[in-house]
């Protein structure tokens, strides 16, 4: 029956943290999660970095002085070491952006997902795997509260009390079915892809029906999209409060679509509060305004995307490989995933190999793949060559 750490330490200041490190380097395997003020400020602060082990709960506190998540490099950079994760993916980012690079890296999710769970959040298989609770009501809190209230501080502290023991679980279970360095492939390209987070909306693509607007009218959704959105991320910086609870993708897209022409007009859109209106309301419509005269002046420019040359077989591929990997996964008992993931398909739908050795230096493919696979990839691609540019 395993046992887990009782209570927690908080860690406050630059010497809390000089000892709870050098306790954390006596253990091989540690557990690690973040927690930021993502739903309550503009651009997310790093609040909490939770650090477990099967003994012990660290919780250093970041916004703190002295207490940097820097000062955990040495520690999560070490591969010989591994680190538990349940969907790692932002995690790393703000790691990144903090100096501190992952090695070592196993993926709770990541590896639930490729095993075909059903259900791969943490509180879904810490019940199913160990009979424990975590609920999950602060999800959305604002982690920036000092102090932080009780039932908050539990929750941060369960998300790696337990996860130990079920990483170890789910490791297990990897290898079991098989599938344990397909799991690590992709655990390390996690770590490698992870970078500082992008620029606040730098990302943003509105989404905009393709059916039943007129070319021209596209072209202004376009046009109004992007301009609201520009002004939402100065709203929302001034007022520091995530831009989507200033102004969501939704209404963002339905006020580009519909074109309201009145304040009850943009009351009635999408996700739209009357408060907003009443705050914005002016300036939103000047804006909607503004690019329908460009739009009757011919100025706006249907968007684009870039293209490169044509490539014929392109698609002949994706649909080779979807096939393949389908009945490999077929014959393995395993899940899709497993024999490509979604990056790898991608990297051989646009670079098919040309040989063995081509294939071999295909990052994340990894030896087992090359064994099993890689033969046979060649040659299914052999015939189908990316078109030259």
């Amino acid at each position: 029956m395993p046992t887990y750490p009782q209570g927690d330490v908080d860690v406050v200041d630059a010497a809390g943290a000089q000892g709870a490190i050098q306790k954390l380097e006596a253990t091989s395997e540690l557990a690690v999660d973040l927690e930021a003020d993502s739903m309550h400020a503009f651009r997310a602060r790093l609040c909490f970095v939770q650090v477990g082990t099967d003994h012990d709960v660290f919780l250093f506190d970041t916004l703190q002085p002295g207490v940097e998540a820097r000062l955990l490099a040495p520690l999560l950079g070490d591969p010989g070491r591994t680190k538990f994760f349940h969907a790692a993916q932002g995690d790393l980012q703000f790691l990144a952006e903090a100096g501190v690079r992952v090695r070592g890296l196993f993926d709770t999710h990541r590896a639930a997902t490729l095993l075909g769970w059903p259900k791969v959040g943490l509180a879904d298989i810490a019940r199913e795997r160990l009979g424990v609770e975590l609920p999950k009501e602060h999800q959305q809190s604002d982690f920036s509260l000092r102090p932080l209230p009780p039932g908050m501080h539990e929750y941060i502290a369960n998300d790696v009390r337990y996860l130990c023991e079920l990483g170890r679980q789910v490791r297990a279970a990897c290898e079991e079915a098989g599938i344990f360095e397909e799991v690590l492939l992709d655990c390390e390209r996690l770590c490698d892809e992870a970078v500082a987070r992008p620029d606040v909306g730098a990302d943003y693509k509105p989404k905009l029906p393709r059916s039943g607007l007129s070319a021209a009218q596209l072209t202004l959704a376009h046009a109004i999209a992007h301009a609201l959105h520009r002004k939402r991320l100065e709203w929302a910086e001034k007022e520091n409060v995530p831009m989507g609870r200033m102004l969501s993708n939704m209404a963002l897209a339905d006020i580009a679509t519909r074109v309201p022409s009145t304040p009850r007009d943009l009351a009635r859109a999408a996700g739209v509060r009357g408060a907003f209106v009443r705050a914005h309301g002016d300036e939103v419509l000047a804006i909607v305004r503004e690019q329908q005269d460009k739009s009757l002046r011919g100025e706006l420019a249907p968007e684009r995307e870039a293209k490169g040359p044509k490539d014929a077989n392109r698609r002949k591929r994706e649909e080779l490989l979807k096939a393949f990997r389908v009945e490999k996964a077929t014959e393995r008992k395993v899940t899709p995933s497993v024999v490509l993931t979604n990056p790898l398909m991608d990297a051989l739908i646009a670079h098919p190999p040309q040989s063995l050795d081509e294939l071999a230096r295909l990052p994340y493919f990894g030896d087992k793949r090359l064994k099993l696979y890689g033969a046979a990839l060649v040659e299914l691609l052999a015939p189908y060559p990316a078109a030259q540019g």
